[in-house]
């Protein structure tokens, strides 16, 4: 199948528009103050995965641009910078039968079977099999057209993680949305062969990775604004790896998961600061105030999507099988009974769509932080109000009844059936480092409070809820001589214990199983890295470990660095994921949507309800994490980058 993608938004003209408007306006203002200076990379990103081969052969240019200008009238100093970054990762073409427009194959769904009369009076024993997709159990509001979704290109769902063991699973389509619109979420996961091969030229004209005007201008009191207009990153924070109070810019998943550098990760947005730097006072040794406002259309963190070899808790797959289920049917191993694989028409289970809000210099997406130094301690006081940046899916919308032959188009109370939304959110958060002299350390401290997020709760008619969170963290940092690894030079040993606490958190013990929100109430990860440096500096080996205390699951990065020449740097790294990977969950398949006909003898009067039937698929992914999600996805990776 193939598809012609649509003209580019008009979101596209209008970034460019705005982005030759900042250069004019500087360039016609002043005059020159020094030579563009240019810089940049050219980097090869090989990684390896076991069992599937090559999952990535990424080849990145990168152009950094920075002119300054004078006689700018009242600013002290004006500058135009910019980051043009373009990659392709060849991947897609040359192991295409795991990611590219060769990728999936025809698939069988697993029934467990199910004992005489457990569906209705006098149904005789159904046998265990395996059900080729489009050929399970057709109730009376009929089956699915397989000339529409046919048994070629897909997955089973999570197959690549786990067995079905008597869960749910269904179909993902996984070649490229050019070549297979199923399950392709408009506006959201909706990427075509070029756009996964080199995801900067997109819609979004993301090759302009940074574009934006710096101004300064000084007050007659000593202190100055500084001013910053167009696309950059705004980090907020002083830890890595996972995010606290660094949540101004989504993040790009579908690069390495969690594991790339934040900076290369982040997606750049159209922004506006302005900062006042008040430098000493009598209290403060140095004071600041920020303000900032998000002029750009929101974008979602990337979370990969089916056919990727990254997406993150392999949401990206869920969320394109169950597109791919409303729009065009589906089979779902073990439903009818826990045990029947059933054939859904269109329009009764899945995701209808993905609603993105905010437009165009809406307003909606801002904050301030005071930052400063007081008695040797650095800190700041963050306040943002943006939108979720992870999806959330709210159940209720419109759908039909499988079990009747005639069309409905109502809310049914548990039945999952979503949209995708993207909530408002309000952060409130500080952070603080210091050191301890006298055991030569530095400590970062960060701490943030979000009310109006949203997560899965299978006690909800609409099976999703807010809940206040508060997530900190606390990080440790010192060079340590270690004789037997350095005898001359210090390794830099740093540690983090992030916090997740979910303030409203609801689950419930039902007759089946666990019920209500599949995120932990509590959880934490801790990090250790260990970094020596030989060779005057140039060979750096180093140990990054991470360990997920709710999903029981940690990851080890053992790695070695070696900077070639002043221009040459060679990166040699393994990753590998260790402890338990997917876990368990309520499904909702006993959610009891449609009564008379999907009550049990637990449910409460027939009511709808969950009574709590699970597997590992869609809910166990929350427990289990990104680390216990990829736990089949270890690596060896090598990346030579060469700077001029």
């Amino acid at each position: 199948m193939f598809i012609e993608k649509n003209e580019m938004r008009s979101k596209s003209s209008h970034l460019t528009v705005i982005a030759s408007a900042m250069l004019l306006a500087s360039l016609s203002t002043t005059g020159l103050a020094g030579e563009l200076e240019v810089a940049g990379f050219i980097e090869n990103a090989t990684f390896v995965r076991e069992d599937v081969g090559l999952s990535k052969m990424r080849n990145t240019v990168q152009i950094e641009l920075e002119k300054a200008f004078e006689n700018t009238g009242a600013f002290s100093s004006v500058f135009v910078s910019a980051t043009l970054r373009g990659t392709y990762d060849a991947v897609y073409d040359l192991n295409d039968k795991e990611y590219g427009t060769r990728a999936g194959s025809n698939i069988f769904l697993e029934q467990v079977g199910l004992p005489a009369n457990v569906l209705f009076p006098g149904q005789p024993p159904i046998p265990p099999a395996l059900v080729p997709h489009g050929s399970g159990l057709v109730l009376p509001g009929g089956g699915f057209d397989l000339s529409r979704n046919p048994n070629s290109g897909l997955a089973v769902l999570g197959s690549q993680l786990h067995p079905t063991a008597g869960g749910v699973a269904f179909g993902v389509p996984v070649q490229p949305c050019n070549y297979d619109p199923r399950g392709c979420i408009d506006g959201y996961m909706d990427a075509t062969l070029a756009e996964l091969r080199s995801p900067e030229f997109n819609d979004n004209l993301d090759f302009l990775r940074e574009l934006y005007v710096d101004a300064v201008l000084p007050l007659e009191n000593g202190g100055e604004w500084g001013f910053r207009f167009g696309r950059q990153q705004v980090v907020w924070g002083r830890t890595d790896l996972f995010r606290v109070l660094d949540v101004v810019n989504p993040v790009d998943y579908s690069r390495h998961n969690i594991y790339d550098e934040l900076e290369d990760i982040r997606i750049p947005m159209g922004i506006f600061t302005a900062e006042w730097r008040g430098g000493q006072t009598e209290t403060f040794d140095d004071i600041n105030l920020q303000f900032l406002w998000k002029f750009e259309e929101f974008r979602p963190s990337n979370l990969g999507q089916g056919g990727t070899p990254y997406a993150i808790l392999d949401a990206g797959s869920f969320f394109r099988g169950m597109n791919n289920c409303w729009e065009n049917g589906c089979t779902v191993a073990n439903f009818a009974g826990g045990g029947v694989a059933v054939d859904f028409p269109q329009n009764v289970i899945g995701i209808r769509q993905a609603n993105l809000p905010g437009s165009w210099f809406s307003g909606d997406e801002f904050g301030m932080k005071l930052e400063g130094v007081y008695k040797g301690v650095s800190f700041s006081l963050n306040a943002l109000r943006f939108y979720q940046q992870l999806p959330s899916l709210r159940g209720g919308i419109d759908a039909d009844n499988l079990f009747t032959p005639e069309v409905e188009s109502q809310p049914w109370d548990y039945l999952i059936a979503f949209d995708i939304d993207f909530p408002e959110v309000t952060l409130l958060g500080g952070s603080a480092d210091f050191y301890v002299d006298s055991i030569k350390s530095v400590f970062r401290v960060e701490v943030a409070h979000t009310s109006g997020e949203e997560f899965a709760n299978t006690l909800r008619p609409r099976l999703f809820s807010e809940s206040d969170v508060v997530r900190w963290v606390v990080g440790w940092d010192r060079p340590t001589f270690i004789p037997f690894l350095n005898k001359n030079r210090a390794v830099l040993l740093s540690a983090q214990i992030f916090g997740q606490h979910l303030l409203d958190h609801e689950l419930q013990k039902g007759p089946l199983g666990p019920i209500g929100m599949p995120d932990w109430k509590d959880n934490y990860i801790g990090t250790l890295l260990i970094k020596a440096w030989y060779m005057n500096d140039r060979l750096s080996p180093q140990l990054l470990t991470a360990y997920d205390t709710g999903a029981s699951a940690g990851v080890i990065s053992p790695s070695v660095d070696w900077l070639i020449s002043d221009r040459w740097r060679l990166t040699a790294a393994f990753n590998i994921k260790f402890g338990t990977g997917a876990q368990k969950f309520s499904d909702c398949r006993t959610c009891n949507p449609f009564p008379p006909f999907t009550s049990t003898p637990l449910h409460d009067n027939g009511q709808p309800g969950d009574i709590g039937l699970g597997g590992f698929e869609p809910l166990g992914r929350f427990r289990s994490g990104p680390i216990g999600m990829a736990m089949e996805e270890n690596e060896f990776q090598v990346t030579i980058r060469y700077r001029f």
